[in-house]
């Protein structure tokens, strides 16, 4: 494998590449070692160079947006890593309702972009730390909304560096997940259907998840969001708080005190510290409650 010859592919593309990069600098958790080599796209075309450049040296690269919903280990990544947070990450209106966006754009972005053009149904997104390609690769979802419910299609560009499109049905939207998890495809943009509303009361409805999230949830803290699937029939939080973990600890990772549901970084947490936490929260639960909780945060091991 060789790395040079992918480092020197981007930068006669004109992209950022850079070698040894922190992980921890690139996910909410602020946890993870280094990267052997982050690249960031300039444009979808530089993207697809820089995929095909990959393939011919037998590098699987790794693709991340806003970093909110992974933890890495410490060991770090001896492999490519794809930043699709480019700095022109835009946003645009088609009409009709239709939302394109690019997949590196933040959701709270598309939600106000959204917001100006008074457009309801994305709502339940704002406040949720991630991207539009990430909310797509694993159908995000808050506050009885997910994706799904305004997902059309994505583009995006496959293993060998062709562009193509998924849409509808192809798109494989469920509790948590997409066909995108399992082709390996990269997903540069995404298509939203939305309905026209009222500006007021789109604004309110924002406003009041927005201060849900910071009345409820740990915002202080770095975390990956909700660490683990919501359990058929159950809630994770609930169940975990009935096994009296709150507070329970693992080095400098803490199942919350204020949620549950998140495993919190309180301070030099390391990613062995919140793997062990997040086994003892899966055993714990299972040994009293007789129920299998599955994350919901990508563990990303050594590549």
């Amino acid at each position: 494998m060789n790395f040079e010859k992918v480092y020197e592919t981007a930068l006669s593309c004109g992209c950022k590449a850079e070698r040894d990069v922190p992980m921890r600098d690139y996910t909410t958790f602020k946890i993870g070692g280094n990267a052997r080599l982050m690249i960031t796209p300039c444009s979808d075309e530089s993207l697809k160079k820089i995929v095909k450049a990959c393939m011919s040296e037998g590098i699987r690269p790794m693709i991340i947006g806003n970093g909110s919903n992974m933890l890495i280990s410490d060991k770090g990544l001896d492999t490519v890593v794809i930043n699709m947070c480019r700095s022109d990450a835009g946003v645009r209106y088609l009409g009709d309702g239709v939302i394109e966006c690019d997949a590196g754009v933040t959701l709270s972005k598309v939600c106000n972009f959204a917001l100006e053009k008074e457009l309801t149904g994305l709502e339940f997104a704002f406040g949720i730390p991630g991207s539009a390609g990430g909310a797509a690769y694993m159908n995000a979802g808050a506050y009885d909304g997910e994706m799904k419910d305004v997902l059309v299609s994505c583009t995006h560009i496959d293993a060998d560096g062709n562009e193509g499109q998924l849409s509808g049905e192809e798109l494989g939207l469920s509790y948590r997940t997409s066909a995108y998890e399992h082709n390996g495809f990269i997903i540069t943009k995404l298509l939203l259907k939305l309905e026209k509303g009222e500006k007021s009361e789109i604004k309110a409805k924002m406003m009041e998840l927005l201060q849900r999230r910071k009345d409820k949830q740990p915002l202080e803290y770095p975390s990956a969001g909700s660490t683990f699937k919501r359990p058929a029939g159950y809630f994770a939080a609930a169940l975990i708080d009935e096994c009296g973990l709150k507070g329970a600890a693992v080095g400098g990772a803490q199942v919350s005190e204020k949620h549950a549901g998140f495993i919190i970084n309180k301070g030099g947490a390391t990613s062995d510290d919140v793997m062990k936490l997040i086994d003892l929260v899966q055993k714990t639960v299972f040994e009293k409650k007789g129920v299998v909780i599955e994350p919901e945060v990508r563990l990303i091991e050594e590549i």
